[in-house]
């Protein structure tokens, strides 16, 4: 995930060091958008789970605050994640907000994503029923510059069966505009194969695996 990570942002000419905090910071050309890699300092779990990639954005590169900030644990899918910062990375203003939450569930039933019976407004679940993106309350340590309480965010994780571990877990403050969380939800519900050497524990039986030919 780090390596592949690195090197689309490395393409993409976003530059990259390491910090005192034993992270590895990249930055976009126009010093607005960020990606840290910060697994090593282990600031904080999501779902049981480390965090390895925090993503941000800024509304000038000058600004000492961000504007929202996005969690991804270890295990997340990086197409996914790629997807998302590629996005990120094609805006010209990474902290506008134009397109409601309906964009995202959108993009989700768009790929065979059933929506919840009780929440269709605001959760939907892969048809196997381990995945699920939802709008909901954020958890503690989630930082974004929208100061009211209680705000919600969209929140996807991966669950093999009810109660068990999850598989990974990803967090969007408040302020992370609905297309660029769209653009990870695409990328995570399509149907498209993708490599793997192993299978995540816990998923056998519920993926499709295509031999190399």
């Amino acid at each position: 995930m780090a390596e592949e990570i690195g090197t689309l942002l490395t393409g993409a000419d976003w530059r990259n060091w390491p910090t005192a905090r034993d992270t590895l910071l990249y930055v976009s050309p126009d010093e607005m958008r960020g990606a840290e890699w910060i697994l090593a300092s282990y600031p904080f779990e999501l779902g049981g789970l480390p965090v390895a990639w925090q993503v941000s954005a800024r509304a000038h590169a000058a600004s000492a605050m961000t504007e929202w900030n996005a969690y991804f644990t270890t295990g997340t899918p990086h197409e996914a994640l790629a997807d998302f910062l590629l996005a990120l990375d094609a805006r010209a203003e990474p902290d506008t907000c134009f397109d409601g939450p309906e964009t995202v569930l959108a993009a989700l039933t768009a790929q065979g994503w059933i929506r919840d019976i009780d929440r269709p407004t605001t959760t939907a679940t892969d048809p196997s029923f381990t995945s699920s993106v939802s709008l909901e309350p954020l958890p503690d340590l989630v930082h974004d510059a929208d100061p009211r309480p209680d705000l919600a965010g969209w929140q996807a994780w991966a669950e093999p069966a009810l109660g068990e571990p999850y598989l990974w877990c990803a967090t969007f403050s408040a302020s992370v505009p609905h297309d660029l969380v769209a653009a990870f939800a695409s990328s995570l519900a399509s149907p498209a194969p993708v490599l793997r050497h192993t299978l995540p524990e816990g998923a056998e039986g519920q993926l499709t695996v295509i031999p190399p030919s």
